[in-house]
């Protein structure tokens, strides 16, 4: 294994701080080789990358990654896959949300453990999608059972906002906090890090590349307007849109094009350069699909940021305009654009296995 700097969630357990993604392994970003997926966790594991994120309502990439554990013990040996963490997700659906029993979220937790092949799970980040609807402390409970029992090591979160997160670390060892958190979207730093840092809850960032939009690609690109078919790009060009729209992303893009020209690295380089620097994250999770994009992601171990860097990129983001509200506020709006996106009942989808 190469390089990858690492940081201990608790003394006991510790993650690579770049976490492979796995939504782009669900489909909704076009087909997948599945074979080429398995295949690869070999390559992320060997450049030092032993952290990699799913969900139990990411279509098929549990099963990917337990395939992919199998080969790699196979590979490498059963420590190398010991040492490996998959992070999943547990994600009632919205339509459950006030009907949801104990059995149910059991059923869940076993679900992911065949589709893993495991006998605990490393992290389960659990969601909950309307908070008017009752019963999500009393499922936080039922998670901390089922830790007790051994199923779960450690438990987390994603997508709570400030207030929900502080209540749910006072009920059990909540040890993370996933959300989104990138150049475009500072919604988790301030009070929310405050707090998180308060109760001891480490930061996994999302969205660092914003779907691909901090990229080369769209660099010097026009305004694509917000036709996609790709939902996740629809999702981040709103967030453009909250940031201050086309020009002051494009901006962006430029700053961030001729710090990486000064060292040899591209746009994504940088931008995950700076959610790895920056003091409220604890790991970034970034969705490279294959192996091939391997050597890119890690040209971003090699870029430094000085502090004239940093006042440039502050600066541009003093003058967004957004997102603005707490971590995922307006995504909670089943009735904004942002949520309009959203799906919210994938468990049906996702039940094989």
């Amino acid at each position: 294994m190469t390089g990858v700097p690492r940081v201990g969630l608790r003394p006991d357990y510790e993650i690579s701080k770049i976490i492979r993604g796995g939504w782009q392994l669900s489909g909704d970003h076009g087909s997948v080789e599945a074979a080429r997926a398995v295949e690869d966790i070999v390559a992320f594991y060997d450049a030092g990358i032993t952290t990699f994120d799913c969900a139990d309502i990411y279509t098929g990439v549990e099963e990917l990654y337990g395939r992919g554990l199998r080969h790699l013990a196979k590979l490498r040996g059963a420590e190398a896959a010991g040492r490996m963490k998959i992070h999943t997700k547990c994600v009632p659906d919205r339509d459950k949300l006030g009907r949801l029993t104990r059995d149910d979220l059991a059923g869940t937790i076993q679900r992911s453990l065949r589709r893993l092949g495991r006998e605990r799970l490393d992290l389960v980040q659990f969601h909950w999608w309307n908070y008017d609807a009752p019963g999500c402390m009393e499922a936080v409970g039922w998670l901390g059972e089922l830790q007790a029992e051994g199923l779960i090591d450690r438990i987390g979160i994603t997508n709570f906002d400030r207030a929900h997160m502080v209540s749910i670390a006072n009920a059990v060892d909540l040890v993370s906090a996933q959300v989104q958190f990138s150049l475009l979207d500072r919604r988790p730093a301030g009070p929310f890090a405050v707090d998180a840092a308060t109760h001891g809850v480490h930061i996994l960032c999302y969205g660092v590349l914003a779907g691909g939009f901090l990229t080369d690609a769209w660099l010097g690109q026009p305004d694509p307007g917000h036709d996609f078919e790709n939902r996740s790009l629809v999702k981040y060009r709103l967030v453009i849109d909250e940031f201050g729209g086309w020009d002051a992303f494009q901006d962006l893009l430029a700053l961030l094009a001729s710090i990486g020209d000064r060292q040899g690295a591209d746009v994504a380089a940088v931008a995950v350069r700076a959610m790895l620097d920056d003091p409220f994250a604890s790991a970034v999770i970034v969705g490279a699909r294959y192996a091939r994009h391997l050597p890119r992601l890690l040209k971003a171990l090699e870029v430094t940021l000085e502090d004239s860097d940093w006042s440039a990129i502050r600066s541009l983001q003093r003058r967004a305009t957004g997102p603005g509200g707490d971590v995922y506020e307006l995504e909670r709006d089943a009735t904004g654009r942002h949520g309009r996106i959203m799906k919210y009942n994938l468990n049906a989808v996702g039940d094989a296995g």
